[in-house]
């Protein structure tokens, strides 16, 4: 099992030199590691892992993915995650505090309205094509080179090829041309704050209702808004909130079933039971006990 409530920060993997950003090779990672794979871990900070050749699994809050070539995962702070790759594995390893992003002029919102980073629902990786990994690796490889150099004004050479990096991957998640780009914003936008509402109040509002009112819309309309852009109701996103953060309890701390319900937003032992097992299949016991961690 993991360290309970213990996220890594860069300054602590990187005590003797404190940096907001770092990028490795997964060659070098997995050299520090021994071959052994990590154990399951949160950031206080964002990571992009992008395998050139390397294969295996990662794991991100608790939804296994495979690692593929030119598939790259982006994992937003907080989240639960672990990597577990074949031998030999190669690829970049990208990661970066909020604060390097605000330093570099990088606005929260522009990580906010890129379709890369999410935080409770499912994050598969972005597959690339070959021309596009071509232009990505130009932007990695001068990002390795400024970050081993450490030349004057280094971070900020950095920060503007990061932006780049990010764009292109995002340009490669836009929706298709010739959408109506009005409805689209408008959905974007509702979706996003919808995304936003539910990651602040969670534990006290478990209804469409109450976000609806809170966004000037019917639940109906929400429910629409949702489901077209995610496949799931509004409600289920709500659920799968609640179900990820119960998961997450039981990984990092040593709650007991009743205060996780609590902390959740359920006062009620056998309500939060039921309510757990109705949409994992599984007790909070059993759920624990087939951790393999």
């Amino acid at each position: 099992m993991p360290d309970k409530d213990k996220i890594y920060s860069l300054e602590l993997m990187y005590r003797n030199s404190p940096m907001p950003f770092v990028i490795k090779s997964m060659e070098e990672i997995d050299r520090a590691l021994g071959g052994i794979a990590d154990q399951p871990h949160r950031h206080n900070y964002y990571t992009i892992v992008w395998p050139v050749t390397a294969t295996g699994r990662h794991i991100v809050d608790f939804k296994e993915y495979a690692i593929q070539p030119n598939h790259i995962f982006f994992v937003s702070p907080g989240q639960v995650h672990q990597i577990i790759t074949d031998p030999n594995p190669t690829g970049y390893v990208l990661l970066f505090t909020p604060e390097f992003l605000e330093k570099n002029s990088i606005r929260n919102d522009f990580i906010t309205n890129l379709k890369l980073f999410k935080k409770s629902d499912e994050t598969p990786p972005l597959p690339v094509t070959d021309k596009m990994a071509d232009q990505l690796r130009i932007f990695a490889d001068q990002m390795v080179s400024a970050f081993q150099l450490q030349n004057d004004m280094f971070l900020e050479i950095i920060g503007a090829y990061l932006k780049l990096f990010l764009i292109e991957c995002n340009n490669h998640c836009s929706l298709s041309p010739g959408s109506n780009l009005q409805n689209i914003e408008v959905s974007k936008t509702l979706v996003k704050n919808f995304k936003e509402a539910v990651e602040i109040n969670y534990a006290q509002n478990h209804q469409v209702q109450y976000y609806a009112e809170a966004l000037n819309v019917t639940p109906n309309y929400l429910n629409n808004v949702i489901k077209t852009s995610m496949n799931i109701s509004a409600k289920e996103f709500i659920q799968n909130k609640l179900i990820l953060e119960a998961k997450r309890m039981v990984v990092f701390t040593e709650k007991s079933a009743k205060e996780i319900g609590f902390e959740i937003g359920f006062d009620d032992p056998s309500h939060f039971s039921k309510f757990f097992k109705s949409n994992t299949g599984q007790s909070l016991q059993e759920f624990k006990d087939s951790l393999t961690l």
